[in-house]
């Protein structure tokens, strides 16, 4: 039996389908950046071409889950349709053109989805922390095994944060301090004692495809690996001294529509990582899309 999920996320949407035949394959995965909360602070609303671009890839994805055999396909939303005051809007939309209907889930279940993909594919040993950086929202979440311990969601991602402390390109060193010291105080009342720290989103696995000379990227290359906290300063150093062109042209692992903001997400990780004392983090390319599966699976679908 086949069945699919769609991630409709802040910053991109996601593509997961999965064979759960006596196991967990994954048959495919895509994705596609349409950043729908672009510009949402202002009026917390979702912005028309975002809207439609967003909702046109949702389609297209719902058509390539059924021609690969999907029997069900779960679609979710959050942050961004949690906010917007014309979500509502949104999900009539989507459901015309797809014959999908959208479930806007709230923090905590956004974290538990990711949290269950992390202690499934990588089955961490002892307590460990995920760190879910989305386009509006970032999760903590840590346990052992399958148990969540504790969740936090707090309500910025790398678009919103990008709008709200990076006005120039490349950032400057005053943008990059007050981001931080935002940054700080947020995460230091989530630490706690873990063996691991593990990192998700497109900021990180990204990264770890520089690092590694994963290019075109795999996610089965670059899920599992490790960035040292010295690596992580080095890659956010070299970024923020160059602007969005020049982090494509000179790296193509970065996705154009991924460079302008990059660098929030990494500062993210790079504080996350001081204040717990952790020295390195594990990357996992495996998210929400693929939890909604694994919750599929370990319910006995």
């Amino acid at each position: 039996m086949k069945i699919a999920s769609i991630d409709v996320g802040s910053y991109s949407v996601r593509l997961c389908v999965a064979s759960v035949d006596g196991g967990f394959e994954i048959v495919h995965e895509e994705g596609n950046i349409t950043a729908l909360a672009t510009n949402l602070k202002e009026e917390n609303l979702l912005k028309e071409d975002r809207i439609q671009e967003t909702i046109a890839t949702v389609k297209r994805f719902v058509n390539k889950a059924k021609d690969l055999g999907a029997e069900r396909i779960k679609i979710v939303g959050t942050e961004a349709l949690r906010r917007a005051r014309n979500s509502e809007e949104f999900l009539d939309r989507l459901e015309e053109a797809t014959g999908q209907r959208l479930k806007v889930i709230t923090p905590e279940e956004e974290g538990k989805y990711a949290f269950l993909s992390v202690a499934y594919s990588l089955k961490p040993e002892g307590k460990f922390c995920i760190i879910d950086q989305g386009g509006g929202s970032t999760e903590f979440v840590c346990g052992s095994g399958y148990q969540i311990e504790s969740l936090t969601s707090f309500p910025f991602g790398i678009v919103n944060l990008t709008e709200e402390f990076i006005q120039s390109d490349p950032p400057k060193n005053y943008e990059l301090e007050s981001l931080k010291n935002f940054l700080d105080e947020h995460i230091k009342t989530v630490v706690q004692p873990c063996q691991e720290l593990i990192g998700l989103g497109g900021t990180i696995t990204t990264i770890a495809a520089i690092e590694y000379g994963v290019y075109p990227y795999s996610g089965e290359l670059v899920h599992g690996k490790s960035l040292s906290i010295d690596r992580l300063m080095f890659w956010l150093e070299t970024l923020s001294s160059m602007n969005e062109t020049q982090r494509v042209s000179t790296f193509p692992h970065i996705e154009p529509k991924r460079a302008g903001v990059i660098i929030p997400g990494l500062v993210i990780f790079y504080r996350s990582m001081l204040l717990f004392g952790k020295d390195s983090i594990k990357v996992s390319d495996w998210g929400l899309k693929e939890g909604l599966l694994v919750e599929e699976l370990l319910n006995g679908l």
